[in-house]
């Protein structure tokens, strides 16, 4: 039996346009855009609510806030003056009232770091937990 030899074919340049595929691209980052639909991340945030169910509790009111205010030269706590030793004494009281109370420690721009670290220390030493850093301009 013969073998039959296939004719071999010579190699096509084939060229494949560009400006197409640009243009397709470029449709879709735009459907893409137009179209996403940004997520709500307040919408996912963990809220503890209690239930319907459960009993009200005692009238009992609700730790106070504390505010603590730190400047360049400085210490106050609650729109009132201290000094570090002070204000040990006062954090420690009002930790040993109730260990949940919220605590909003307020930076001037100006402030010393080691300030904060101290007052962070203190709040530590107190046992509150509840800590709320921010800045002042």
């Amino acid at each position: 039996m013969g073998f039959r030899r296939k004719k071999t074919q010579e190699a096509v340049n084939v060229e494949v346009p560009m400006t197409p595929m640009i243009d397709v691209v470029f449709q879709l980052l735009i459907y893409f855009i137009i179209t996403i639909k940004p997520v709500n991340v307040s919408a996912h945030l963990d809220v503890f609510r209690p239930s319907a169910a459960a009993a009200p509790a005692e009238s009992t009111t609700p730790p106070r806030m504390i505010r603590i205010q730190i400047f360049k030269g400085a210490l106050l706590m609650n729109d009132r003056s201290l000094d570090m030793s002070s204000l040990v004494q006062i954090l420690g009281k009002l930790g040993a009232i109730s260990k949940t109370q919220t605590v909003v420690i307020s930076c001037a721009r100006d402030s010393k770091h080691d300030k904060l670290i101290d007052v962070l220390n203190v709040c530590s030493s107190a046992g509150l937990s509840n800590l709320s850093i921010t800045s002042m301009n």
